[in-house]
C-alpha cells in the first residue's frame, strides 16, 4: 500500500513537473475559462497534458468526455483528400460538443481552409482565442454586433433588403467591407431569400460600396435520406439562381451547398466549397446516409461506479419508485445525470467491464442507477462507457439516440458544459 502511495506521488510531482514546464515555454491563449497552450504546431491544455501522463493514477472528474483528435484530423483528411473544393468545417455549437478550439485547430492542420459557425459569439470567440482563418457566421447576425464581426474580418450570412441596408451603413461608417455570404432559401423553408426573389437582393448587394459579396450558398433539407429527388430539386434551383446571377455579370467567389449527407453521397460536386458537419466527427447523417468506413468517431463519454450494494426484493429504485427490484440484485449508482444531457426518457444500456447493464429506475440530475447482476465483479470506481466502447463492445451516439427517440447531433451536442472534454 505504502509502495503504491509513493509511486501514484512521484507521478504526479513529475507531471506536474512536466505541465509547468511546458507552460513556461510555451504561448498561453484564453478560450471559454481554460487556459491553452501551444507547443510546436500542437494545441493543449494543462488539463489535457496532466491527463495524458497521469490517466493511470487518477482521474479527478467523476464524468468525462474523451475527444481523440486523431480521429478529427483523420476524417478531415479523407475529405481534403477527396476534394478539390475549399474545406469549411462547422463548429458550431462548441463543435456539436466537441470543443470548438481544439478541433478546429486540428481540422486547420489537417486540410480545412474555412470554418463555419452558427452565431457572432461563437466566431468572436474563435478569433479572440487566436484563430485567423476565414469564419462565416451561418446564422442570423444582430446589428449590434455587426462592427465586431467587419472588425474581425468574418464572414456573415444575410439574405434580406433592409439588413443589409443597416449592414452598409455600419460597413460605411467604419470604412471597412462587411464580407456577405447571400443565403438562398431553395426548400430547406429556414432562413434565406427566397430563390425566385434571390436575384434583386444579389443586385443590390453587388451595387454597394461597403459590401464584398464574397459568396452564396444554400442549405438542403433531405441530403440524408434515400430518395434524392427533393434533394436534386433544391440544387436544380440553386444552379439556376447562381446562372441567372452570372448572366447579370455577378459572380461571387464562392459557391456552396453541400453539407455532409450531400458530400457524402456526391449530389453536387460542382461548386468551389463543401461544408463538413456531422461527419468530421465520424457520425452519420442518418441511418440513410453512413459514413464511409474510413471515418471513425472521436467522442467517447465515461463516468464511473461511485457506489454498489446488494438489494433485496421488492425495493424500489430513485424517485417515484418506477422501478422495483424484482429479487435480490446488484444496484449501482453513476454519478451521471440528465444535468450532464443524460436524457431521463428512453430504454438505456450502459457498458461495464465491456458487459452492457441496464439503467433502472428514474435518471436524476446527477445520478442514474444501473443493474449489475451480470457483473458480479463491478466495484466502486469500474469504468462506465456512455458512447463509445469497452472490451469487444461499443455503444455509439446513433443507437443511444435510438433509444432517446432523437438523432446522434443532439445526442453529442447536448452533452452539458460541466462534463470537461479531454483530449486525447
Amino acid at each position: 500500500m505504502l509502495a503504491e502511495i509513493v509511486e501514484n506521488t512521484m507521478l504526479l510531482i513529475i507531471a506536474i513537473y512536466k505541465c509547468l514546464k511546458l507552460l513556461n515555454n510555451s504561448k498561453q491563449l484564453h478560450y471559454r475559462g481554460f487556459v491553452f497552450i501551444r507547443q510546436g504546431g500542437e494545441l493543449w491544455t494543462p488539463y489535457c497534458l496532466m491527463y495524458t501522463l497521469y490517466m493511470n493514477t487518477q482521474m479527478p472528474h467523476s464524468t468525462w468526455v474523451e475527444i481523440e483528435l486523431e480521429a478529427i484530423k483523420n476524417n478531415v483528411r479523407y475529405f481534403s483528400d477527396n476534394s478539390d473544393a475549399n474545406l469549411m468545417v462547422i463548429v458550431k455549437a462548441n463543435a456539436y460538443g466537441h470543443g470548438a478550439l481544439p478541433v478546429l485547430e486540428t481540422a486547420l492542420r489537417a486540410g480545412a481552409g474555412w470554418c463555419g459557425v452558427a452565431r457572432a459569439d461563437e466566431a468572436l470567440e474563435l478569433r479572440r482565442a487566436g484563430i485567423q482563418c476565414p469564419i462565416l457566421v451561418l446564422g442570423f447576425t444582430p446589428l449590434s454586433v455587426i462592427e465586431e464581426l467587419i472588425v474581425n474580418n468574418i464572414s456573415m450570412a444575410a439574405w434580406d433588403i433592409e439588413h443589409l441596408k443597416d449592414v452598409d451603413v455600419i460597413a460605411q461608417k467604419i470604412d471597412m467591407p462587411a464580407r456577405i455570404h447571400l443565403k438562398v432559401d431553395t426548400g430547406m423553408g429556414r432562413i434565406g431569400v427566397y430563390y425566385r426573389d434571390a436575384l434583386d437582393v444579389a443586385r443590390y448587394l453587388n451595387g454597394t460600396q461597403s459590401l464584398l459579396f464574397e459568396g452564396i450558398s444554400t442549405h438542403y433539407a433531405r441530403a440524408h435520406e434515400a430518395d434524392i429527388a427533393p434533394t436534386m430539386e433544391q440544387n436544380n434551383r440553386f444552379c439556376n439562381v447562381v446562372g441567372l446571377l452570372r448572366q447579370a455579370g455577378i459572380c461571387p467567389s464562392l459557391v456552396h451547398s453541400e453539407n455532409s449527407a450531400a458530400i457524402i453521397n456526391r449530389l453536387d460536386p460542382k461548386w468551389n466549397m463543401i461544408r463538413l458537419g456531422i461527419a468530421m466527427y465520424g457520425l452519420d447523417p442518418s441511418e440513410d446516409c453512413q459514413c464511409p468506413d474510413d471515418l471513425r468517431p472521436a467522442l467517447t463519454w465515461k463516468t464511473q461506479l461511485s457506489q454498489v450494494k446488494h438489494v433485496p426484493k421488492g425495493i424500489g429504485i430513485s424517485y417515484g419508485h418506477k422501478y422495483i427490484t424484482s429479487g435480490p440484485e446488484i444496484i449501482g449508482t453513476v454519478p451521471t445525470g440528465y444535468a450532464d444531457g443524460y436524457r431521463p426518457y428512453g430504454e438505456k444500456t450502459v457498458l461495464v467491464r465491456g458487459k452492457r447493464v441496464s439503467v433502472v429506475g428514474a435518471v436524476c440530475m446527477d445520478q442514474f442507477m444501473v443493474r449489475l447482476d451480470s457483473v458480479p465483479g463491478a466495484a466502486v470506481g469500474d469504468e462506465v462507457v456512455i458512447i463509445g466502447c469497452q472490451g469487444m463492445d461499443r455503444i455509439s451516439a446513433e443507437e443511444v439516440a435510438l433509444g432517446w427517440n432523437t438523432i446522434n447531433y443532439d445526442v453529442v451536442s447536448s452533452i452539458g458544459s460541466r462534463v470537461p472534454r479531454v483530449y486525447v
